[in-house]
């Protein structure tokens, strides 16, 4: 007997999927524990993993198209059923949501559009909103030659170019929203002096094969990590009845993919070695920017760390990854001139910015912090004791 597929809930927060890729097609057997296909969240791509066996009979949804969640997804059945009744009630579905009134705001609400069937046809072809062509039909109904005259009115016209959101770009616009306006932001600058832990780099990479290379992101995940053990008031999280102090320190390490920005965490960073976070950090990234990366691996982070100092930013400020409390910007390691025992040297200078939720994080609080993050980074031989 057939069944039908839904589109998964592949993670809490999940309201729709986009299918990216069918690993059957039609009249394929599948069998399960196989891998349908790969559907991309708001928060990763994963592998969808089926629990029937049988034929796929039936795509509900095509490649790069997106639906809601417990929408049709595919049929499977047995080789050679008839699902056509199947078929025939969801596409009586889909026309029923089609011929749903259109509405549009010009002085009188909930007015209907009326468009021929050709021409509504040719204005989601070519991707013209109907709401702004005037119809020359009975009634005022649009009809072909409307559609071929705002296109041809619009074809030496510039046009601005439209993509539909991901998943991942509508959940980081909602989450990053939340935080910048639910929680109170005040941030803190500070500049490390970088001379020491340069030679420390060079120290540990020429120890290391060329795959286990040390980057200074790496120290200073280490730095942040070791820092917020002795400052456990910074590793909290805001609730409207309580204060929640995490026992274990998780760094969420912010990675730029097409799709925008997800934050790979790095648990319990503060007992890891260097070689341990650079191997984790390098494979977690990897995998973020192939969205092949597990739900699990971007949640629970306690602390954030974004660091733009490989594009040449000097400095800049983040907005909070709650229910983080504290966000740390990397800016670049710049040469400058500096003062050194009263006199003008050149140095090596890293600028840093922390975020802070004024709610939880006072500004004394904050600044004990950047005080021994500096004097780690400035010392990095203390972060390996």
């Amino acid at each position: 007997m057939a069944e039908i597929i839904s589109m998964p809930q592949l993670s809490d927060t999940m309201k729709e999927g986009t299918v990216i890729k069918w690993n059957k097609k039609i009249g394929d057997k599948v069998s399960e524990g196989d891998i349908l296909a790969e559907i991309e969240t708001d928060k990763a791509t994963q592998d969808f993993e089926i629990d029937v066996s049988g034929v796929l009979l039936f795509i509900g949804v095509k490649e790069g198209e997106t639906t809601r969640v417990n929408d049709v997804l595919a049929i499977i059945g047995n080789e050679g059923e008839d699902i056509s009744h199947i078929i025939s009630k969801l596409e009586s579905k889909k026309k029923e949501q089609g011929n749903q009134e259109i509405k549009k705001e010009n002085g009188k609400k909930n007015k209907k559009i009326f468009i021929s069937p050709v021409a509504k046809k040719m204005a989601k072809k070519i991707g013209i909103p109907i709401n702004k062509i005037k119809g020359s039909g009975e009634y005022g109904r649009i009809i072909k030659r409307d559609i071929e005259f705002y296109e041809k009115k619009n074809q030496n016209e510039s046009e601005t170019q439209e993509t539909v959101h991901s998943s991942i770009r509508k959940k980081i616009a909602e989450h990053l929203t939340y935080s910048k306006f639910s929680a109170p932001h005040y941030y803190l600058f500070s500049e490390i002096n970088m001379d020491k832990l340069i030679g420390f780099r060079k120290n540990l990479n020429d120890k290391l094969s060329l795959e286990e290379k040390i980057s200074f992101n790496d120290i200073i995940i280490k730095a942040v990590a070791k820092s917020l053990s002795k400052h456990p008031d910074m590793n909290v999280s805001w609730n409207e009845e309580r204060i929640i102090i995490h026992p274990n320190i998780h760094i969420g390490v912010a990675v730029a993919i097409k799709d925008g920005l997800i934050v790979p965490v790095i648990k319990n960073a503060d007992q890891k070695s260097l070689l341990q976070i650079s191997k984790e950090i390098k494979d977690k990234a990897s995998r973020s920017k192939s969205k092949k990366i597990q739900p699990e691996e971007i949640e629970n982070s306690t602390f954030t760390v974004s660091n733009l100092g490989m594009y040449g930013i000097e400095s800049f400020t983040s907005i909070i990854n709650t229910p983080n409390t504290s966000i740390l910007s990397i800016g670049s390691i710049m040469i400058r001139p500096i003062v050194k025992n009263y006199k003008i040297e050149i140095g090596n200078i890293m600028k840093i910015t922390l975020s802070c939720d004024h709610r939880i994080i006072d500004g004394a609080k904050g600044s004990e912090y950047i005080h021994s993050l500096k004097n780690f980074l400035e010392d990095p031989i203390t972060i390996l004791f």
